[in-house]
């Protein structure tokens, strides 16, 4: 057992991911950070860029991801299949899907909330730092087949058989 949320999951090359909003293991700008849950936030997700992905990459998955919360089972914050290999970044607040920003054939899986859009950081009071994991998964597959109802966590188990890398940036949330 590790403290690596990945450490059960097919070993693949890792590439690069780096976002203007946030630098890796820094702490998440406030407007990341939840206002539907009630953490004073705006719910916008940070401009993402990737590079370096495996040549046979033909999808990209997106996913947000807090293995600190108290449920056993972590929380997912934010899942988007369907991106095709041409796109190698998202921009500030493309998880909300009234701003019309993912690219075309992009498609949302239900958050935690069962809300088909990016739900900001929202640690829950005094349950100190968090962690949370935005993940750009390269598939050799353009599309995946993917239940309309299904979760982040489906979603994840269903792209392990195509998954050809991997690229991670960890913001923090921090809590009294």
């Amino acid at each position: 057992m590790t403290n690596d949320p990945f450490w059960r999951l097919p070993e693949v090359p890792l590439f690069t991911l780096e976002s203007p909003d946030v630098a890796d293991g820094d702490d998440l700008p406030q407007w990341a950070r939840s206002g539907i849950a009630g953490a004073g936030g705006e719910d916008r997700s940070p401009a993402l860029v990737w590079s370096g992905a495996p040549d046979t990459t033909q999808s990209y998955v997106v996913m947000m991801y807090d293995p600190d919360a108290p449920t056993g089972s972590g929380w997912w914050h934010w899942a988007v299949h369907g991106i095709p290999a041409s796109v190698t970044s998202l921009p500030q607040n493309a998880g909300d899907p009234d701003a019309g920003l993912l690219p075309e054939g992009a498609v949302t899986v239900a958050n935690e909330l069962r809300l088909q859009r990016f739900l900001g950081a929202a640690p829950p009071a005094g349950h100190g730092d968090h962690r949370y994991y935005f993940i750009v998964n390269a598939l050799d597959v353009p599309s995946l087949e993917v239940p309309e109802d299904a979760t982040p966590a489906l979603l994840g188990f269903i792209l392990r058989e195509h998954l050809v890398g991997r690229a991670v940036l960890t913001g923090l949330s921090r809590t009294e």
